[in-house]
């Protein structure tokens, strides 16, 4: 629980660095959910071609369009986190989101301004170009925070990181909602909601000339002196402090012990080790089947998913979707502050994808015997049903339960999983195996909803269950684990080999302090 101490008001620096970083986490969250309702306006749909003389909706360019406008945003985010690593290393994690920012503008930039004889190819392009730095922003500020951020907070700061996507989409879903009841009829549908992104990402920016550099990268680069001196101003120390001198001695020495673990490492040593090739397995398969599991279709979608279970017309659903983000953000916050070192890892995700299984089977059976009825161009939308209710209720259930398990902890358990060698390579091909299926995923789900109807919540019901209910029962538990026990777990070492190295270990330190007191006497 979170209370307000000395230390808080120690950590002030790092707390105004955290909230300055993480505009990009909110921007994250954000450019995620707001297409999903920019599309689904009919004046967007109206104004860029997708509905026919009748006045109907054309499905076969909506969908296109739909899935297309989304998904190149995951496109450009791959990229942009495969690249994040070498370029913050070389320029420093501060500069490399201020760069990151300045695209991510000229991006949102480009969407803004899309319409009349600017068309849907300015759209395109622009989220391709905010796709690639949103990519680098949310691989590059949650280690900038990490690596600033003292240990008796970097828990409570980091485990933000998923609170603060949740925000972001909540917004998105509500800046829709109030142009859907206000501006319905005018390019502001879709120039608003894109505009609104660079308030962020300007807070973001500006703050970022408030903060300092990384101590940790500086000491990776030699630049000791100013280092100690960005790390004495975060903790407001004096420069000379015995606390910061020991702070930057750790950070030095984990430096050194990280290049040592890291000499002479190849690829194949890397994957094919003893122990590795199940790890990485691991890390590539846990984000497939997050990305399946049903929650970034409608995250992405959730207007459309919505009037799919009966809640027709813009206002109903866009309404939905917003009390769907504020759920998100309760359970999510709820787990990452009381639940998620107490369950642990294993019994979170299965718990995790029981409920979302359940509930999805729920909504396809009500969805089947209780098929919506879609009004005609021209009527107004009916109220929803009560099975339309019971089948809302049963999301809002459902990303609770994501909230718990599936969400948050993928993360988690990639970072437990890998030691300091292997753990550079592991969390390049968990961050590619999630954009690459975030890719797949928000380009095929319109496909996917207007072909099969409730067989859509089906198949994610059994994703959920044969796939990661039956998944989490195969890992191994970590928490509470050291990483030094994980090449035990993996058999990369034995645990007899590991006692006996460790007993060596202890008699050659016990023989070393012998012959120094020998010595004094």
């Amino acid at each position: 629980m979170f209370r307000v101490t000395g230390d808080t008001f120690k950590n002030i620096r790092v707390y105004w660095l955290a909230f300055v970083a993480y505009w990009g986490i909110i921007l994250f969250g954000y450019d995620t959910g707001i297409a999903g309702g920019v599309v689904s306006q009919v004046y967007f749909e109206q104004s860029f071609g997708l509905v026919n003389a009748d006045g109907s909706i054309n499905k076969s360019k909506d969908t296109e369009v739909s899935s297309n406008v989304v998904s190149v945003l995951q496109a450009g985010a791959f990229f942009g986190a495969l690249g994040s690593a070498p370029i913050s290393a070389w320029l420093g994690r501060k500069l490399t989101l201020i760069g990151f920012t300045v695209i991510f503008a000229i991006g949102a930039i480009l969407t803004t301004v899309a319409g009349g004889s600017r068309g849907i190819a300015y759209i395109y392009g622009g989220r391709v170009i905010s796709g690639f730095g949103i990519g680098g922003i949310s691989a590059v500020a949650p280690a900038y925070v990490s690596e600033c951020s003292p240990k008796n907070v970097r828990g409570r700061i980091t485990g933000c990181f998923q609170i603060m996507v949740a925000i972001g989409v909540m917004i998105s879903y509500f800046i829709n909602l109030g142009v859907g009841l206000h501006m319905a009829s005018s390019p502001n549908v879709w120039r608003i909601p894109f505009g609104f992104q660079l308030v962020p990402a300007g807070i973001m920016c500006l703050g970022l000339f408030t903060v300092k550099e990384s101590p940790r990268w500086l000491a990776s680069q030699g630049r000791v002196a100013e280092g100690i001196a960005n790390l004495a101003y975060l903790r407001r120390e004096p420069y000379d402090s015995d606390d910061v001198r020991r702070e930057f001695a750790e950070i030095e020495a984990a430096i050194r012990e990280e290049q040592e673990a890291r000499k002479g490492l190849g690829l194949k040593e890397a994957f094919f080790g003893k122990g590795n090739f199940v790890r990485f397995v691991i890390a590539f398969v846990i984000f497939l089947l997050q990305q399946w599991s049903g929650q970034n279709s409608v995250g992405y979608y959730a207007p459309q998913i919505f009037s799919s279970i009966g809640y027709s017309g813009t206002t109903n659903s866009l309404l939905a979707s917003g009390i769907y983000g504020i759920v998100k953000v309760l359970a999510t916050t709820l787990f990452v502050f009381f639940f998620v070192e107490s369950l642990g890892r294993k019994a979170s995700l299965f718990i995790s994808a029981m409920g979302m299984g359940i509930t999805f089977f729920i909504i396809g059976a009500i969805l089947k015997t209780h098929p919506v009825v879609t009004p005609l161009p021209g009527q107004s939308a009916p109220p929803p049903a009560p099975s339309s209710k019971g089948m809302a209720a049963m999301l809002y259930i459902y990303v609770c339960f994501y909230s718990m398990g599936w969400g948050p902890l993928p993360w988690v358990y990639v970072s437990d999983i890998f030691p300091t060698r292997t753990r550079h390579y592991g969390l390049a091909v968990g961050s590619g195996s999630q954009w690459l299926w975030n890719f797949v995923v928000a380009k095929v789900t319109p496909t996917l909803e207007a072909d099969l109807g409730f067989k859509l919540f089906m198949m994610f019901a059994t994703i959920n269950i044969g796939g990661m209910a039956v998944f989490s029962l195969f890992l191994p538990e970590t928490k509470g684990r050291s990483l030094e026990e994980m090449d035990i777990i993996f058999g990369s070492v034995s645990a007899e080999s590991r006692e006996a190295f460790i007993e060596r270990a202890l008699d050659h330190k016990e023989i070393t302090s012998q012959r120094s007191i020998d010595k004094q006497i």
